[in-house]
């Protein structure tokens, strides 16, 4: 009898407490609304009471849980057996989990437009992700559990992770000490054979007897290193391209120091990709060569087509473009740091000259998944003590590289602000209005369905986009997984699934698409090598020697090149 008094006593103090958290949720979201306008965001009343109500029923529902023992948590950061035989951990992540998918509940709510609530949203996520129990040792089970096995050692261990990173400036998603570019990452066999201020151009050794008249040029984005396309031989979208008898050049970028601060979209666009794209069909003799463009690359790749289209020029004679906006109408969850304050503010930082840190683009890209790719690796470098494992990908994601601020700049307002790619003579480059409906050449376009990045298309824009802003013979594939998985798929791992349109057809949205689309099992390379064959000419004698005298073997300097 005492006893169920203790628990009723108790389950009151608890409705109260949560009671108390919910007025509390309404004040931590009320900071969060833009004060500014003659409307200020809110959330309806009889919405606000129907999440109150639905609030302290779920409350209730937590509390009798508890008394039939630990709740269960589905969410990967709970889900540890520290956790199910700690009732105070077990607890304390059932309400940290109800509390967040009530704040959430309630951004959705609020009457603001769709951006201004897009961008509570984002600030609920950030905040909830850092108010996390796991985040800390006093709330974290599972780092509890490994301090006492461990006899404190995995306590010290994180000291000693969190110095040696407070030394390096940003947290380790890998164990970066068991890479190095060139010995067991970006090993593909060549040649830079050509360099200027912003780039150098790689060619590869072929690797069969007889390649393909037509050269590919790549162009991997300017924001990352080119080795994501050569990570290792058996996932090595270049060494992929030179097996199947193309004779394969890439674009490294240099990674921008002062010396390159005022460089523009223009100097890229002129001065690397068309450049990149002349020097290669001098080196090989081709009148014209294949073309591909990822992410950024595609962007810059794109614009270069439609001036040299403007010029009457045409080079390319097919383009592939992975994960790339031409459309910007739709930029997802990045659409939430852009208006024109921002746009302006960041012309008057960095519009006349500067760099954008490579530190700054990477812990933004980051902080869109933050629970992957923050906290999870504080959980484990800082509170476990733990070494992550080797992992390619991720030490090519720690190896950031600057940008020149006027390129940033222009970019921002030119693509993610205003859209003008896509608005005939709008955009002027290198002198030339860019009209993307000029662009009358064969293009592979590939999106990945998860990619937070450059989002499929699901709601207009993104990838899907650009099949209606290119004039030509066009091919779309959408590939599993995300921006970088998605693409770098190799066949020999027969991972994923990619979707075709077995009648071609390119409805004007992605939904369309879809009805009509088939589920492939594995890689979508082979259906890019057979549509990229068709374009690629006539067979001839692999030739013996580069196309001129090596500067030196690949990867080169640039690449190597610290932010």
């Amino acid at each position: 009898m005492h006893s169920n008094a203790a628990w009723a006593q108790g389950a009151q103090q608890f409705q109260r407490t949560m009671e108390d958290g919910w007025k509390q949720a309404l004040d931590a979201l009320q900071h969060l609304l833009p004060t500014t306008g003659t409307q200020p965001p809110f959330v309806p009343p009889a919405k606000a009471e129907a999440l109150r109500l639905q609030y302290v029923e779920e409350a209730a529902a937590l509390w009798n849980e508890c008394l039939r023992g630990n709740p269960v948590s589905h969410d990967r950061r709970f889900s540890g057996p520290a956790w199910a035989h700690n009732p105070v951990a077990a607890f304390s992540a059932a309400v940290y989990s109800l509390n967040t998918r009530t704040l959430l509940a309630l951004a959705d709510a609020v009457e603001a437009d769709d951006k201004t609530r897009a961008r509570i949203r984002f600030a609920v996520e950030q905040w909830a992700a850092a108010l996390a129990p796991s985040n800390s040792l006093a709330g974290n089970a599972d780092a509890q559990q490994r301090a006492i096995e461990t006899h404190g050692e995995s306590i010290a261990q994180g000291v000693r992770n969190l110095l040696h990173d407070l030394r390096q400036g940003h947290v380790s998603q890998t164990n970066e000490s068991l890479f190095e570019v060139g010995r067991n990452v970006a090993t593909t066999e060549g040649a830079v054979v050509f360099e200027n201020p912003l780039f150098q151009l790689i060619e590869y050794k072929p690797l069969t007897p007889r390649v393909y008249q037509r050269p590919l040029l790549l162009v991997p984005p300017c924001i990352n290193k080119y080795y994501i396309l050569d990570l290792q031989p058996d996932n090595s979208l270049i060494r992929y391209a030179v097996e199947q008898g193309h004779r394969t050049f890439v674009v490294s970028w240099r990674n921008p120091d002062e010396s390159l601060a005022d460089k523009t979209w223009d100097d890229y666009v002129q001065d690397a990709v068309i450049e990149a794209v002349e020097r290669v069909r001098a080196l090989t003799g081709a009148d014209a060569i294949n073309a591909l463009g990822f992410c950024v690359g595609g962007t810059l790749l794109g614009t270069a087509l439609a001036v040299l289209a403007a010029r009457g020029e045409k080079p390319v004679a097919s383009a592939t473009f992975l994960t790339t906006f031409l459309d910007f109408s739709d930029t997802g969850v990045l659409d939430v740091f852009i208006d024109e304050a921002f746009v302006r503010f960041r012309e008057m930082q960095l519009g006349e000259g500067g760099l954008l840190k490579g530190q700054e683009l990477a812990s933004a890209f980051s902080f869109l998944r933050p629970n992957d790719l923050v906290w999870n690796y504080v959980v484990g470098n800082y509170l476990k003590g733990e070494t992550p494992p080797a992992f390619d990908l991720l030490y090519w994601n720690s190896d950031s590289t600057n940008l020149p601020g006027p390129f940033y700049a222009w970019y921002l307002r030119n693509t993610y602000f205003e859209n003008n790619l896509v608005k005939p003579g709008r955009a002027v480059v290198c002198g030339q209005k860019v009209d993307l409906r000029k662009v009358d050449i064969p293009v592979y376009i590939y999106g990945s369905r998860e990619d937070h990045i450059v989002p499929i298309g699901m709601h207009g824009g993104g990838a899907y986009a650009s099949t209606q802003c290119l004039p030509g013979p066009k091919r779309f594939v959408m590939g599993a997984s995300g921006h970088i998985a998605g693409v770098i798929n190799p066949p020999s791992k027969n991972k994923r699934s990619h979707w075709l349109r077995p009648d071609g057809k390119l409805p004007p949205t992605l939904a369309q698409w879809l009805q009509g689309a088939q589920e492939h099992p594995g890689s979508w390379w082979p259906d890019w090598a057979a549509w990229l064959k068709a374009h690629a000419g006539r067979q001839v004698a692999a030739p013996k020697s580069y196309g001129a005298e090596p500067i030196e073997a690949a990867p080169g300097r640039y690449v190597r090149q610290k932010a």
